[in-house]
């Protein structure tokens, strides 16, 4: 990527988080992205946008031929960076905390533990908070026993552990640490009121830290052991469960797009947004994909979110919410942050909150017919809900809409848009023969008759024997790929078949695929969307194509940086991560196909 020189490359970053906050840690050992007390919160590191201005946490190795390795410790967010060099080695340990009742009341701290392992290495330690996208440089006050708070605005930070800082002038801290084999030095980063900092802090031992460490990593352990698929896929899958999961608000079920703001999709242009909320679409794939694997739990926690989130209301229906619930997301642009290497505007909020989506309605009777199919009927107040979109899919359905992409042109008669609403029918359908609920069976099954035929008449291509984008469009979409799994068409159909083959001629893009192409009201040209990707690799091996899936599915793969992680869309030419990182919707289509796939080798797909 061109630009300022001084920003690694998105592929550099890794993840950690609890569950209500995240951050990204460099290869080199510095946190340049976190925001808490919540995904959505502002930010208290802000590199990643700001250079200068943004601040962050680093730790780094002093010497010149001191090179680094990293992982992720089994079957967890715990970060391991390996430091070394011909003298010497040391690892750097980094997680947020968690413990057992977090999802209410979380530790709310950051845990960065460097651990010797041969010969004796130094590190020079820098803490340089700033509040609210880098708008607030904070005040340094020292407490007892060697405790800092870094207070500003509403936001405070408490900077602890047996690592000696002093303030550098009065808004940073900085140190040194020298470890040597089975030695230890500690630093936590913990979020606080500062209206709380009024008395000292509370004084963490080394053994606590320790024991909070342990209690991360036995978390985690303990969460990605629900989830099985055996097979050479089964690792990476397992993988991106745990990304999906690090995405999911604990306390009210919300699953967002990925941690971070205005990374580019494309240099230059205006394709930057906030991800950090949550939605309807992607959430409902993910806790698809995450039962695919036999995590079921997070299923219930989204379909109560939202129910919750939409006052009980069809009408009142968002395409996405925050964290929390919200419902204002009000897109603003920050003048006081550089960008990502010069990627401008910096945005917080999402103004594509305020469109029409009419695919949320089928993807919401989706999840409530899949939670059925696991044996649970809803009660009274859900099926009024269930109902209420069921008739509103079926009111709306002939409105042209922004579709499953949120393109900030006209509204079009999208064919994705138009099958969510069929979704939205068959499923009502089948919930209330299912559960023996009274619904206007004849007059849903006749809407239910007349998008279906909407759909093969003005949404399929005849002389090219292929779906199509939109009524009235030539071109193919990447979303037509769902087509399968949705229900409305077999996997095996001709149709189908040949819409397959025209995504790969007409999206293909150096050997990944882009999701459209066709005039969206935005300047500048995009990467390849790996999701698409994934989903087409899905549909061939549904297909029985296992070759084509393969290398598909590899090809997309292969995207991933070195912990696995996957951004929204990937640079062929230059070979680099574009969009926000990393991104839910890639990782549950990852596993998605991961699972299509397990069935081509013969593995069961729980183990």
């Amino acid at each position: 990527m061109r630009g300022d020189g001084r920003y690694p490359a998105i592929a550099d970053y890794a993840l950690i988080g609890d569950c209500h906050s995240a951050a990204l840690v460099s290869r080199a050992g510095s946190i340049d992205w976190c925001c808490m007390p919540r995904f959505d919160s502002g930010s208290v590191f802000g590199r990643l946008l700001d250079w200068d201005r943004g601040g962050y946490c680093s730790v780094t190795p002093i010497g010149t031929d001191v090179h680094s390795t990293r992982r992720y410790l089994d079957g967890t967010l715990v970060l391991e960076t390996t430091f070394a060099s011909d003298a010497a080695e040391a690892r750097l340990i980094d997680c947020f905390t968690m413990r057992q009742g977090g999802a209410y009341d979380p530790y709310g701290q950051i845990l960065r533990v460097l651990e010797g392992v041969r010969g004796r290495m130094a590190f020079d330690l820098r803490v340089n908070p700033r509040f609210d996208y880098g708008e607030v440089r904070p005040w340094i006050r020292r407490h007892r026993h060697g405790i800092h708070s870094a207070v500003g605005g509403n936001d405070a930070l408490v900077v602890a552990g047996d690592v000696s800082l002093r303030p550098a002038d009065d808004h940073d801290l900085v140190g040194r640490v020298e470890v040597r084999p089975g030695r230890r030095s500690r630093l936590s980063i913990h979020y606080a009121k500062p209206e709380t900092l009024e008395t000292d802090p509370e004084r963490l031992s080394a053994s606590e830290l320790d024991r909070r460490l342990n209690e991360a990593i036995e978390w985690w352990e303990r969460w990605s052991s629900k989830a099985r698929l055996a097979g050479p896929n089964g690792p990476g899958a397992i993988h991106s469960a745990i990304v999906l999961k690090a995405l999911t608000n604990a306390s009210t079920g919300a699953i967002v797009a990925a941690p971070t703001t205005s990374l580019p999709e494309a240099l230059g242009g205006e394709r930057n947004w906030d991800y950090r909320s949550s939605w309807i679409r992607d959430s409902v794939f993910a806790v698809r994909a995450l039962a695919q694997l036999g995590c079921h739990a997070e299923a219930d926690g989204f379909r109560r979110f939202i129910e919750r989130s939409a006052a009980g209301s069809a009408a009142d229906l968002r395409v996405m919410y925050g964290p929390g619930g919200e419902r204002r997301l009000t897109e603003l642009e920050l003048t006081n942050l550089h960008g990502y290497r010069g990627a401008r505007p910096v945005r917080i909020g999402n103004a594509a909150a305020e469109q029409i989506q009419l695919d949320c309605y089928g993807h919401l009777l989706d999840l409530a017919w899949r939670w059925r199919e696991l044996g649970h009927s809803p009660d009274d107040d859900y099926w009024r809900f269930v109902v209420d979109l069921v008739e509103t899919a079926a009111r709306r359905w002939t409105e042209p809409d922004h579709g499953i992409w949120e393109t900030r042109g006209r509204p079009q008669h999208f064919v994705h848009s138009k099958a969510m609403c069929w979704v939205a029918l068959d499923r009502g359908i089948r919930l209330a023969e299912d559960a023996g609920r009274p619904v206007p069976q004849r007059r849903w099954r006749s809407v239910r008759r007349q998008i279906r035929d909407a759909i093969l008449d003005r949404g399929y291509d005849g002389r090219k024997g292929t779906f199509v984008r939109a009524f009235g469009s030539r071109g193919v979409d990447g979303s037509l790929l769902l087509l399968p799994s949705l229900g409305f068409v077999g996997d095996d159909d001709d149709r189908m078949v040949r819409t397959v083959d025209a995504v790969r001629h007409q999206l293909a893009a150096g050997g990944l695929y882009v999701r459209y192409r066709a005039r969206d009201g935005l300047e500048g040209t995009e990467g390849a969307f790996l999701v698409v990707s994934f989903w087409l690799a899905e549909c061939l091996a549904r297909q029985g194509r296992w070759g084509e899936a393969r290398e598909t599915f590899d090809a997309a793969c292969a995207t991933a940086n070195d912990v696995g992680l996957f951004a929204e869309q990937y640079d062929t030419q230059t070979k680099s991560m574009l969009g926000n990182f990393p991104q839910g919707l890639t990782h549950l289509s990852h596993i998605a196909a991961a699972c299509a796939l397990a069935d081509g080798d013969g593995s069961p797909k729980n183990g």
